[in-house]
């Protein structure tokens, strides 16, 4: 049988007006929102950057990913603080040597990046640049030193160490010396709810050592765990230049992990 060739055509859809394409774009739009503000609350939050203090770690000019659900959720894992949660919800304790995004205990509307090395009623001390744990002495070995070129284009030679916390987390930080201001402090004792962190350039890091600004981070303070750089760049190109930005980008830094290592032979505490 043949096919009937009289048959009328579909009707075609009628273009859509200004309005209605407009109203499909902020739809979208809306729709894109909510989704990176879920996934943003949720999930991962990215993070720059700014300052030296996580040096050799976290260089200024990295952008990372932290991860939301490693600790579970408070108040500060959302936009503002707004969620009405008191405390943590399905909370996980951090482990010694993650590095944590938190909320400056004294302005929780500035975030700081650290490194956990004490956990809850454990004894902190750094005697003469050398960092004390429940009353035993963290070790760490001389790596050599490195020529460090400040903003300014002063130059100064750190000392590169690695460092073995309790628990067989391995890292590396920085000493430019070991009579610095912060290189000797009282004794502190970790009150339970809290963390002792501190920044990998152990002299130009404002961390827990200062107690007027940062101190004894809350557990509720934690806004999550930096797991992976996914983009870092040297800062030597304008927002505007982009032809040179293929050069500026630190390729051996991308998708580097931040997750702490530990050693096989020291898996327990």
């Amino acid at each position: 049988m043949s096919a009937n060739t009289n048959e009328a055509p579909a009707p075609r859809k009628p273009p859509l007006t200004a309005k209605e394409e407009l109203g499909d774009f902020f739809r979208t739009a809306l729709l894109a929102i909510l989704l990176a503000v879920f996934i943003r609350s949720f999930f991962y939050e990215p993070f720059n950057i700014p300052s030296g203090s996580m040096r050799p770690t976290l260089e200024v000019g990295d952008y990372l990913f932290v991860q939301k659900p490693a600790y579970g959720y408070s108040r500060y894992s959302f936009p503002f603080g707004f969620a009405p949660i008191r405390g943590r919800i399905w909370a996980a304790e951090p482990a010694r040597g993650d590095v944590i995004v938190f909320k400056l205990p004294s302005n929780p509307y500035v975030d700081y990046i650290k490194r956990v090395v004490a956990l809850p009623g454990e004894t902190v001390q750094v005697r003469n640049g050398r960092l004390y744990l429940s009353g035993k002495m963290v070790p760490r070995e001389s790596t050599g030193l490195e020529k460090d070129i400040g903003a300014d284009g002063t130059q100064e030679l750190l000392s590169r160490y690695t460092e073995t916390l309790p628990g067989g987390v391995v890292h590396s930080i920085y000493e430019t010396s070991d009579t610095g201001m912060l290189d000797n402090t009282p004794e502190y004792t970790v009150p339970e709810g809290h963390y002792f962190v501190m920044g990998d350039n152990r002299d130009n890091s404002q961390d827990s050592r200062v107690s007027e600004v940062v101190g004894f981070v809350p557990f509720e303070n934690i806004v999550g765990r930096a797991d992976f750089i996914f983009y870092s760049t040297n800062g030597s190109a304008g927002l505007f230049e982009f032809w040179k930005w293929p050069w500026t980008i630190r390729y051996e830094r991308l998708f580097n992990s931040i997750r702490p290592h530990r050693t096989a032979s020291d898996l327990k505490e």
